[in-house]
């Protein structure tokens, strides 16, 4: 009874085992840990009990919760790690959780500013190390002296007098030293600055005076003629190294050189193709200008995958039935005759082949003899049906051509030589060597695919292909070598399409049918007796070839707005940059600090008083304008089917945070098709939450976007959003905001003023 019973037991165990999912045990273990909330193991418990049964649901929604709660530990443990300047311990943690949770954008997000302050880090670490060994030597600039005054108050002037005196004047105003070139000419000229800036100021004197200005210091100016020679000698100049992250072969680099070469008429320019870096050595201008060409072309190639699928059906059919019988009968004479000799006692006997016409009077059958005709029977029945499938995909960066071989190579012949003719002893042929040279080259034969994308900002492609689909269907002797028959369908052609469009070449058909028919005439066409006298051949050849291109794009170059966006370049001789605050009007200062204005139209000039270096650095504008949401372009006019964008642009908004809005349009003429991100609320730094909800049959759209928490809002103007709308049918819509509730960082309603666009649709 002992022994039966342990055979139960060891039964009814191995039967509950049986019984028992797959990855029980580590789904077990992966329960406690996560009751003492440790989650990395619970999640690592989670992750095999899944792998050992991948179809069990109750695993995979332990696991996906656990994903979320691991990753956000290992987000907070790296943020504590940063608070307590452990960069890297906190970018491993945000790794971690990126890799446990790879949807997770606040790790993605967190990683990258920490990889970003590690580089800034870095960056001033090597910028420490270049300081000299000796700690009382000062270090090396990086740019020339930048003017800084003492005062940024609005300058109001109206003089008549030399040129030197009103350059003085403007300098006491700002509260800076002036200094002039030996070869500056005395010249009376008349100024009249209302509202400008210092540097304004400066400028429109240079300008009536052509000359040019160069900080010394801070707070020194020297004033120069403006004099292809003088600013060889005096202009400063800077060097910069520029690192090209994304050129692929020298070439592309030297386009580069040359293309910033004669844009820029830079003189001292230098590529160097194993570093993939350049270096410039320029006024800083052209050195600023140079840095915005090569970061805006400097972008990763388009990569196109191009999904080819080939089909080709080959069906051979052959039907040879009957029995053909001989054609053709001979009769001959043979006569046996016969003549016997006999000379010294031998016996000779001669055959004589020769008929005489005596011996035709004694014919017998003995003498003729016939040559009757062979039949032969056939009966084939060959059925052949060939398919070949070919699927391949084809992987290329725009403008490189791409090549794929699917198949055979087969040797061909294409040449042979023949040693001489050999010279017996008699002076006639002797011998042949029998060796041969043949020469042979291989065919590639099966699929063959050459393409070369262009990949267009509209994402459209065009291709440069050609396709080539053989195949080896027999052999040929020709000159005593056998040569191979390659049938081949082959298409070359340039077209464009859009990205994931299919492009179906077909109607590469070829028939073949042959009849062939051998017997007794009469005979060979009775019916049924036919196939007695007669065979009958019959060979039925189809061959189709079917291809389909499509194009998949996998990269595109991130054009962004600031690459879009145009710069200030001077003019052909003065090659130069100035900041947006450098063209425009300074603002008003309020009426209780006046700016002291000088109104002579003779004598020195100088200011009867001059701002103290405590003056306001810019004043408060009164009566602010109002701010207001608008549409740009506010009219536009498209063709059916066609697509555009629209900003949605705010100007003279203060702490703006959040800002939800209703569209208003006509469905039957447009649709909003797309929101896209403005960049405005963002900073230029942070991501935002934009929540879109398009009513297309009611013509309305309710867009949100908003910052995110504990950050201060945005103030200024720019695009908010950009609203991609298509043009449905013919007529005019118009795009209104109808309702708009827009609130500061304190969540307070911000008042503002609403347009409209106007949107003609043509046919």
């Amino acid at each position: 009874m002992r022994r039966w019973g342990s055979l139960f037991l060891c039964v009814g165990l191995g039967l509950l085992a049986v019984g028992c999912p797959k990855g029980q045990p580590d789904y077990n273990q992966g329960r406690k840990a996560e009751t003492l909330q440790d989650y990395d193991a619970a999640f690592a418990f989670y992750q095999k009990a899944a792998k050992a049964d991948p179809y069990n649901a109750t695993y995979k929604i332990k696991l996906n919760r656990v994903r979320f709660e691991a990753s956000e530990l290992h987000v907070k443990r790296g943020v504590e790690l940063r608070k307590q300047g452990d960069l890297q311990g906190a970018a491993g943690e945000f790794q971690r959780a990126q890799a446990m949770d790879p949807s997770s954008p606040v790790a993605d997000q967190e990683l990258r500013k920490t990889v970003e302050m590690i580089a800034e880090k870095n960056r001033a670490a090597d910028a420490a190390a270049e300081l000299p060994t000796d700690p009382n030597e000062p270090p090396l600039a990086a740019m020339p002296p930048e003017i800084k005054p003492l005062s940024r108050a609005p300058i109001n002037l109206k003089m008549s007098n030399d040129a030197k005196i009103v350059f003085d004047t403007i300098g006491k105003l700002a509260g800076l030293t002036v200094i002039y070139d030996p070869d500056f000419p005395a010249r009376r000229i008349t100024v009249e600055l209302n509202n400008v800036t210092m540097e304004q100021a400066l400028e429109i004197v240079s300008l009536e005076t052509k000359a040019f200005v160069k900080p010394v210091t801070e707070n020194i100016i020297f004033v120069i003629p403006d004099q292809p020679q003088k600013r060889r000698d005096y202009e400063e100049q800077v060097v910069k190294t520029f690192y090209v992250s994304n050129t692929v072969q020298p070439q592309d680099l030297t386009e580069i050189v040359t293309g910033l070469r004669q844009l820029l008429d830079l003189k001292r320019i230098q590529q160097l193709n194993s570093q993939n870096a350049i270096i410039v050595r320029d006024t800083p201008d052209k050195l600023l200008l140079a840095e915005k060409m090569i970061r805006d072309i400097d972008k990763a190639k388009p990569e196109v995958v191009v999904q080819v699928e080939v089909l080709e059906a080959r069906t051979d059919r052959l039907r040879d039935l009957g029995i053909l019988p001989g054609q053709t009968a001979s009769i001959a004479i043979n006569p046996n005759s016969s003549t016997t000799s006999s000379s010294s006692g031998t016996t000779s006997t001669t055959s004589n082949s020769g008929i005489t016409l005596n011996q035709l009077r004694h014919l017998n059958g003995s003498d003729l003899v016939f040559t009757l005709p062979s039949a032969t029977a056939n009966a084939i029945l060959s059925d052949t049906s060939t398919r070949i499938i070919q699927n391949p995909e084809v992987r290329s960066v725009d403008g490189q051509t791409a090549k794929l071989r699917i198949g055979d190579r087969i040797p061909i012949a294409t040449g042979s030589f023949q040693a001489g003719v050999g010279v017996g002893s008699t002076g006639g042929a002797g011998f042949v060597n029998p060796l041969v040279n043949t020469q042979f080259t291989y065919l590639d034969v099966g699929v063959n695919i050459d393409l070369t994308p262009r990949v267009h900002p509209n994402r459209d492609v065009s291709l440069k292909l050609k396709v080539e689909v053989s195949s080896h269907t027999g052999d040929q002797a020709i000159g005593g070598i056998t040569q191979p028959i390659i049938s081949q369908r082959v298409i070359e052609h340039d077209i464009r399409l859009k990205e994931g469009e299919v492009s179906i070449l077909g109607g590469l058909v070829q028939r073949t049918n042959s009849k062939t028919l051998e017997g007794w005439p009469g005979l060979a066409k009775l019916p049924l007796l036919r196939y007695l006298f007669s065979h009958d051949k019959t060979d039925h050849q189809e061959d189709e070839v079917l291809i389909v291109l499509t194009p998949r794009i996998v990269r595109i170059p991130e054009w962004t707005k600031a690459n879009l966006r145009t710069m200030y370049a001077g003019s052909d001789t003065n090659v130069q940059v100035k900041r947006e605050s450098e063209i425009r009007a300074p603002a008003q200062q309020p009426a209780s600090s006046p700016q002291p204005k000088t109104n002579q139209n003779t004598g020195a000039g100088t200011p009867t008083s001059a701002p103290s270096a405590t003056a306001p650095a810019a004043g408060t504008a009164q009566g602010a304008p109002a701010a207001k949401i608008r549409f740009e372009p506010q009219s536009l006019s498209l063709k059916a089917g066609q697509t555009a964008t629209i900003g949605v642009v705010v100007d003279n908004v203060s702490d703006l945070f959040s800002i939800p809005l209703l569209l208003q349009y006509n469905p039957a003429v447009i649709s909003v098709e797309e929101v896209q991100h403005g960049g405005f609320l963002s900073g230029g730094t942070q991501e935002i939450a934009i929540v879109q909800q398009v009513f297309k049959e009611k013509g309305q759209a309710i867009i949100s976007a908003t910052r995110q928490p504990n950050t201060p809002g945005v103030s200024g103007s720019g695009t908010l959003i950009g609203i991609v709308v298509k043009a449905l049918a013919p007529g005019s819509s118009n795009l209104s905001i109808v309702q708009v509730n827009a609130k500061d960082s304190e969540q307070k309603l911000i008042p503002l003023i609403t347009q409209e666009a106007t949107l003609q649709v043509q046919q």
